[in-house]
């Protein structure tokens, strides 16, 4: 046994942990003048990662030594905070004074230890693991000596220092992607300019600077569209029709936005007696996309198709998303269709999965189906032929929907403002969710929970959708908040079960703070996320839950059709097999890429809604207090825009009451859910928000 596989078992076994090499050496009967070669010995363990030294020269496992293990969250004034990963043993983050940092940035892995400071949360950085950049978005400048670019992240509290060679030709002033090449002890990290973006005061160079930062791209790798355009080509072969369930000849439409270009899904519905045959037809984007290929590589770095005002970063090229696996008017297509049987209380009674081919009699979209739910004569003229099966639509719906709330399924009505760029101008429309938004997700909602209880009740390798209740510290902040505003609030913080937040909501819906209480219910639950087990859905009330309605923009829907199309071609044992070991992968990956795409999108909507805001300085809206600080309060427009009251606008002197939501002051008090009338008289474009003054405080 080598000198390096005793050092190893000895680490592992405990006996030398938190030794020093002088104490090694001892151990070990080594003489103390080859201390130096067991150092170097010690050292190159260490920088294999396989043991760990801290700042007092002692060796050992990271958990001999005490050390945890986090991400750096930077701040723009140089200190930072360690984010733990193990939030079981470390439920609170660490401080970073600059001087503990050692070099670790914003983003990066590190492994810290304890420090005793000022205060008892402090730690000190004692390895980076990995750094979290490796390009990085910001502002390019330069002077005779060289090149800088200041991050647009401003936690990122360093410039990258650009050698004059590598940048000589770039014009002063522009955004720009840096490429970090090294990480220099002590000083600037270096890197090289790869993308210039655009002038600083470009606004889409702005946009394009947010998205690069998430590390988005429009563009896919080499090789890729090529990949895709001989799949479309390849189209649907005689093979194909005549292994598939035919459903050419049945009634089914595709219900969409006016602007949606990616059809996933189509819908069908017959009477059979008291009951409903409802089809979900889902796009075979498995059939085209195979297992390990260069296109499902791709997917799964993607994760998600990620959606912006102007443009969308599509998880597949157009000529599988917008061509062959679009459910598209009058074409042929490919599906893996759901078939459910749903009785009068809307109970699925009966259902299959199937391989089908289906050919879409129209694309409708949501707008047409709300006119002729309305009794619109020229739409239902237009829509003779399926007049009748929209209005069954309809009514099943509301049959599912009388379910779910009787389930407790938590119906949250949180406005998203539409966000558009039309002929170059910016346009937000005042918030309006139609009936027929409901259909659809209703029904697929409904085939999403009958897939995934099929699939758990065999046992099979699968990603389900889950949603875990929220934590007793959330749930207590939002029962008081809800208590704040008068409400009735008694559930039990420690078991929240969903017709609680349910019951809640329907207590409220009068009120003008309803839609900032489902806002404030929202951030209370935690965030839904993908995983190979399955634990539920809170918001939903389903005991069991997947994603088996989008696989042409999401990965979780694909990876799962793969997965049911070889059980229902008897091929368990391969789908055993096969994905037994991926769906951990394929969870884990596309839990992360959809935060990263939700995130970036956030972003972006808040740099249009700035830009919005700016062209409308001087206006006067109505608005709701949405939320309240000791600096100022937050206020909502009817388009969901929400901009900020400093409290200096404010006349008279004020006490911020967090618990009740109030800002109470010595002659006028203001609180979560009130109505005013604002103006706006300022953009803050560095927090991406408008400014307000109050006007007036409107009466109930």
């Amino acid at each position: 046994m080598s000198i390096q596989e005793q050092l190893l078992q000895a680490f592992e076994e405990g006996s030398i942990n938190r030794m020093t090499a002088g104490d090694i050496c001892r151990v070990f009967a080594i003489p103390f003048r080859e201390k130096k070669r067991l150092t170097a010995v010690l050292d190159k363990l260490v920088d294999d990662g396989l043991i760990y030294h801290d700042n007092g020269g002692r060796y050992g496992t990271a958990e001999a030594l005490g050390f945890i293990k986090g991400k750096i969250s930077g701040n723009e004034r140089g200190f930072a905070f360690l984010v733990p990963e193990d939030r079981a043993t470390h439920p609170e983050d660490y401080f970073l004074p600059r001087k503990n940092l050692h070099g670790a940035l914003h983003g990066d892995l590190v492994l810290a230890q304890r420090a005793y400071g000022r205060s008892d949360d402090e730690a000190e950085v004692v390895q980076i693991v990995e750094r979290g950049y490796t390009e990085i978005v910001g502002t390019f400048t330069k002077d005779r000596y060289a090149g800088y670019l200041t991050p647009d992240e401003k936690r990122f509290s360093t410039e990258i220092f650009i050698p004059l060679h590598r940048c000589y030709h770039i014009k002063n002033g522009v955004k720009a992607v840096a490429r970090i090449t090294e990480y220099p002890h002590g000083k600037a990290p270096g890197g090289e300019i790869i993308e210039v973006l655009g002038d600083e005061e470009d606004f889409f160079a702005e946009e394009l600077s947010i998205i690069r930062s998430y590390s988005l791209r429009e563009e896919f790798p080499d090789g890729i569209e090529e990949a895709a355009e001989k799949q479309q080509q390849h189209g649907i072969t005689p093979a194909d029709y005549a292994s598939r369930r035919d459903f050419r000849d049945k009634r089914i439409i595709t219900i969409d936005g006016e602007d949606t270009r990616d059809i996933d899904d189509a819908i069908s519905i017959e009477r059979v007696g008291e009951d409903y045959l409802l089809g979900v037809h889902i796009a075979d984007v498995s059939h085209y996309v195979k297992y390990r290929s260069p296109l499902d590589k791709e997917a799964l770095a993607r994760g998600t198709s990620v959606y912006f005002p102007d443009r969308v970063l599509p998880m597949l090229p157009k000529a599988l998303s917008n061509g062959i696996c679009s459910l598209n008017e009058g074409e042929d297509r490919l599906t893996l269709s759901c078939l459910m049987k749903v009785n009068k209380k809307g109970v699925v009674v009966d259902s299959e999965i199937v391989e089908g081919i289906i050919r879409s009699a129209h694309k409708m979209t949501y707008t047409e189906i709300t006119k002729m739910l309305d009794g619109d004569e020229e739409t239902c003229k237009k829509y003779a032929d399926v007049q009748d099966m929209v209005a069954t639509f309809a009514e099943l719906t509301k049959i599912l929907q009388t379910m779910r709330q009787k389930r407790g399924s938590v119906s949250l009505d949180v406005k998203e403002a539409k966000i558009m760029l039309l002929n170059g101008e910016i346009v937000i429309p005042d918030y309006k969710r139609e009936f027929s938004h409901e259909i659809i997700e209703a029904f697929m909602v409904l085939a999403n929970e009958t897939v995934a209880s099929y699939m758990q009740s065999i046992e099979a390798p699968f990603v389900y959708r889950i949603h875990e209740k929220p934590n007793e510290e959330k749930a207590q902040a939002f029962r008081d908040f809800a208590q704040g505003l008068g409400l009735k609030a008694r559930f039990n913080t420690t078991d929240v079960r969903p017709y609680d937040y349910q019951n809640l909501l329907k207590s409220a819906e009068a009120l003008p703070a309803y839609s900032v209480l489902n806002r404030v219910m929202l951030r209370s639950m935690q965030k839904a996320r993908y995983s190979p087990e399955n634990a539920g859905h809170f918001g939903l009330a389903s005991d069991c839950y997947c994603h088996f309605t989008s696989p042409i923009r999401r990965y979780p829907d694909l990876c799962i059709h793969r997965i049911i199309k070889e059980v229902i071609n008897g091929k368990y044992d391969k789908a055993c097999e096969v994905y037994g070991g991926f769906v951990e992968e394929a969870a884990q990956k596309s839990s992360d890429r959809e935060r990263n795409a939700a995130e970036a999108e956030r972003e972006v909507d808040a740099l249009y809604a700035a830009m919005y805001m700016s062209e409308r300085i001087g206006e006067e809206f109505p608005a709701v207090v949405s939320g309240v600080s000791a600096y100022g309060l937050f206020a909502e427009l009817p388009n969901t825009i929400e901009g900020f009251i400093p409290i200096e606008s404010i006349p008279g002197s004020f006490e911020c009451i967090p618990e009740r939501f109030l800002l109470k002051g010595s002659k006028e008090s203001y609180s979560i859910g009130e109505s005013l009338r604002i103006k706006v008289v300022d953009v803050d474009f560095y927090r991406r928000r408008a400014v307000f003054t109050i006007l007036e405080k409107v009466s109930k």
